[in-house]
């Protein structure tokens, strides 16, 4: 679990490519103090397991359906990438809570600004607008930002001085592709709402269903 908070950007040294997976390889700094094999890191904002690691670098494996899900499968030797550790208990919580479980991807439609603020419109499905409200929360490519317009084709954030030192986020162009994770909680009101109501109901014995079935 993470919160969308990005701890530091890292570079791509590596990338092992298969016909739908990958291994990637990863310059950092402070995200690899005190890890461990089997970590989980957000790369991105998508949860990948540290399966290697040295004083520089770790390395992940991306199974195939995150790569259709995600923006990973773009990447190329020196990009630079959203890093953030797993959500210690003891942490403060200052994003939202975040799973690091693609829903999808957007596409960065313009960006502007507006005086310290820079504004992001994203273009995306109807399949991952219907869980993006006003004021809500959402993580674009693993960053916690506020919605703060939405319409049936796409949305837009705000984005503060500091998220702009911070992340990769306005160091992209319009046409990119960002990974877009959508707050959990719409997704869960959903299924339950959804979920089919299994309990048979009890028939009545009248005298059409006796004759019906033989009785009299």
């Amino acid at each position: 679990m993470f919160t969308g908070l990005v701890e530091e950007i890292g570079r791509i040294s590596g990338i092992s490519r298969d016909k739908k997976s990958a291994q990637i390889s990863i310059n950092a700094q402070k995200i690899l103090k005190q890890i461990q094999l089997g970590d989980s890191i957000a790369v991105n904002g998508v949860c990948l397991t540290v399966t290697h690691y040295t004083h520089q670098q770790f390395t992940v494996d991306v199974m195939a359906e995150t790569m259709r899900r995600s923006n990973l499968g773009l990447l190329n030797i020196d990009d630079d990438v959203n890093l953030e550790r797993a959500l210690k208990l003891s942490d403060r919580l200052g994003g939202h809570i975040v799973s690091g479980h693609i829903d999808g991807t957007g596409i960065i439609v313009d960006f502007s600004k507006e005086e310290n603020a820079f504004w992001c419109r994203i273009h995306s499905s109807q399949e991952i607008l219907k869980y993006i409200i006003y004021k809500g929360s959402i993580a674009i490519d693993g960053i916690s930002l506020t919605v703060v317009a939405v319409d049936d084709k796409q949305f837009d954030v705000s984005i503060i001085p500091h998220t702009k030192q911070v992340t990769t986020l306005l160091r992209k162009k319009p046409g990119d592709t960002v990974n877009l994770e959508c707050d959990m909680i719409g997704k869960y009101v959903e299924k339950l709402l959804a979920y089919p109501n299994k309990k048979e109901q009890k028939k009545e014995i009248s005298q059409e269903f006796l004759n019906k079935h033989g009785f009299i």
